[in-house]
């Protein structure tokens, strides 16, 4: 199970962080088996990759738009990951989702097929 939180309601320029906690995978896999991406889906469009982390080694990926702006992590302790959003502009307006996928897959983590878990999303809005 994955549950998002800390999406809301900010004015451009400003920041947000959002968590993905993480509980119940398949009985004998950790945390530490799956690569967590963050994807989003804005109005009239569909959804896109944002970010990942590989969370056994730490490695991240991002999707060019958000380089230098977002910054993706993981509290393994807490089983969760964030994403720090930076610098928000409205055209990131979107519901963001987390997702797990095998850690060997991560490579392909913009590839939602991938994945074997989905959060319910959490609705982010910039206003201008």
């Amino acid at each position: 199970q994955l549950v998002e939180s800390g999406g809301g309601w900010v004015q451009a320029g400003g920041s947000l962080r959002l968590s993905c906690a993480a509980s119940g995978f398949t009985a004998g896999f950790t945390f530490d088996y799956y690569a967590i991406g963050w994807f989003r889906r804005a109005p009239g469009k569909e959804r896109e990759g944002v970010s990942c982390v590989r969370i056994s080694d730490g490695t991240t990926y991002y999707t060019d738009s958000v380089k230098g702006r977002f910054t993706i992590s993981s509290d393994n302790a807490k089983n969760t990951v964030y994403l720090q959003m930076n610098s928000l502009k409205p055209e990131v307006t979107a519901v963001y989702y987390c997702a797990a996928l095998p850690r060997s897959l991560a490579m392909v983590w913009a590839s939602e097929k991938e994945y074997d878990y989905w959060g319910q999303g959490t609705q982010v809005t910039v206003s201008s």
